[in-house]
């Protein structure tokens, strides 16, 4: 496997400067976006099973171990307060539970019952997305196996050319060797994270979770993003800071609410109404005549 490999960059890498280590490690990320560019297909296709499945009241489950699991929960975590939806859209399954987190777990990779047991929860139509450099992690392969049982959607994102003909889809991102090798937390780390970042930002966007580049379903659970919910909706209708506080405190804390409140002068529940009718997206009930 690529991912175990000896870098042959890295032979006398013990002896070198860290200058000279950091342009070794900079040269091999530049590899990084080549196999996000070689892959993006196969991402742009896992995007739309993920919207689909999104869109039709399922969930977008990741499921990994060690580094790989770690990254989808950094990632599914990140989601309910960027774009204002429940935990239970993205969601994350790390091999050896939340203490694994932050401590490896011993055997925790290779317990095949475990990963099946881990998707018990998941249903006909969710989506599953395996997470796995090596792409033979036999607690994520066992779940995936499982989940496509259970008629979820079921996804590989590795770092090895390698597949498995009961997938629906693999993403391979093909980085080479680390520097050390068998360290997928480096090049393969990185690699995964962008890819993760674009399967859920990409189908959040399509969602209707954001106009214009910004976040409008961003949840103001703190100063910072009650600030940045006011900036929106004061960038988006060109109010004053007064009104656009004034609209998000009516709007129980929604910045889209309050631009649709604000632009249409609408009731908190006849802006709540419009935009049901235009399927979430501000775009569609800013040009709305209903």
């Amino acid at each position: 496997m690529p991912t175990e490999d000896l870098n042959p960059h890295s032979k006398e890498i013990d002896t070198l400067s860290a200058e000279e280590i950091i342009r070794i490690m900079n040269d091999g990320n530049l590899r990084v976006a080549e196999a996000i560019h070689a892959a993006k297909d196969s991402i742009s296709h896992a995007i739309h099973d993920a919207i689909a499945t999104i869109q039709s009241g399922r969930n977008l489950t990741y499921i990994g171990a060690g580094t790989s699991g770690r990254l989808g929960v950094l990632d599914a975590s990140e989601i309910p307060p960027t774009f204002g939806v429940s935990p239970d859209v993205v969601r994350a399954i790390m091999a050896g539970g939340e203490g694994a987190l932050t401590e490896s777990v011993e055997g925790a990779e290779d317990d095949e019952d475990a990963g099946i047991q881990a998707v018990s929860t998941v249903r006909n139509r969710d989506m599953l997305l395996g997470i796995a450099a090596s792409g033979s992690t036999l607690f994520t392969i066992a779940a995936l196996k499982e989940g496509k049982r259970r008629g979820a959607k079921c996804w590989l994102l590795t770092c090895n050319d390698v597949g498995y003909d009961f997938l629906d889809g693999t993403i391979k991102l093909i980085v080479g060797p680390e520097i050390i090798a068998g360290s997928t937390r480096l090049k393969g780390g990185t690699a995964t994270k962008i890819v993760l970042n674009m399967i859920s930002t990409v189908a959040m966007i399509k969602l209707g979770k954001v106009y214009k580049g910004y976040m409008i379903d961003v949840l103001p659970s703190n100063k910072k993003l009650r600030a940045r919910a006011v900036g929106i909706i004061q960038e988006i209708t060109g109010c004053r800071i007064e009104e656009a506080e004034a609209f998000l405190d009516k709007a129980g804390g929604n910045a889209k609410t309050a631009i649709v409140m604000y632009m249409k002068g609408l009731s908190h529940e006849g802006a709540k109404e419009l935009l049901e009718k235009s399927e979430n997206s501000l775009r569609k009930a800013l040009k709305s005549s209903f």
